[in-house]
């Protein structure tokens, strides 16, 4: 198995991650209807089917991102189109120019992200938001690679990261967000966007091993 892929063989990622979130459209509804507005999987179906409908044939995988990042920050509205359109289009542009994608290149992609994420507020991990998913994904990717590991072998442990972060949102209580209102209520139940983003990671995982 190549430790690299062609940054120009990747365009497919984005109807990928349509395919999942319209999978998980109405789980992802349920969850955030728990302690939210209940319309998180229609929108994250929403976006992604339009972008994935704008991602122009042969497109590269930074190209994808791109095209994704616009669509949901200026299509999307409430907080998460910003939120996950600044999250790709961070991860486009660390992207842009590279021939062949390794995992040191995707490392910078996810840390591109997250800091975008912080730049758009003041999650911690800890607060049930979707940054008790990126966080640790990062971390175990990172580590993995900083052993010896191979790129999808980092790949899967960051998956599982992410879903032992994802799953960990539910025992916390709200502190950003509308659903920090609730306080101790919000308490027993998983965060939508923490989800929505562990599917997101795991889909692009299992994409990427594949053009390996």
């Amino acid at each position: 198995m190549s430790e690299s892929f062609a940054n120009a063989a990747g365009g497919g990622i984005v109807a990928e991650l349509a395919a999942t979130m319209r999978e998980n459209r109405d789980y992802l509804s349920e969850i955030d209807g728990a302690i939210g507005d209940g319309d998180h999987g229609i929108n994250m179906v929403k976006g992604f089917d339009m972008a994935a409908e704008r991602v122009e044939d042969g497109a590269s995988f930074d190209e994808a991102f791109r095209t994704l990042g616009r669509t949901l920050v200026m299509e999307i509205g409430g907080s998460m189109g910003p939120l996950y359109g600044q999250f790709f289009r961070a991860m486009a542009r660390q992207a842009k120019g590279v021939e062949q994608v390794d995992a040191p290149t995707f490392a910078s992609m996810l840390e591109a992200a997250y800091e975008a994420i912080r730049e758009l507020g003041d999650a911690k991990v800890g607060d049930k938001t979707l940054v008790d998913t990126l966080d640790p994904a990062i971390a175990a990717f990172k580590e993995a690679t900083g052993t010896g590991a191979g790129f999808a072998e980092a790949l899967d442990r960051m998956t599982e990261a992410a879903e032992r972060g994802k799953d960990s949102t539910k025992d916390l209580v709200a502190k950003v967000g509308r659903s920090s209102r609730l306080g101790e209520r919000s308490k027993g139940v998983l965060d939508a966007g923490a989800t929505s983003c562990w599917l997101i990671l795991r889909t692009t995982a299992e994409f990427v091993k594949r053009q390996l």
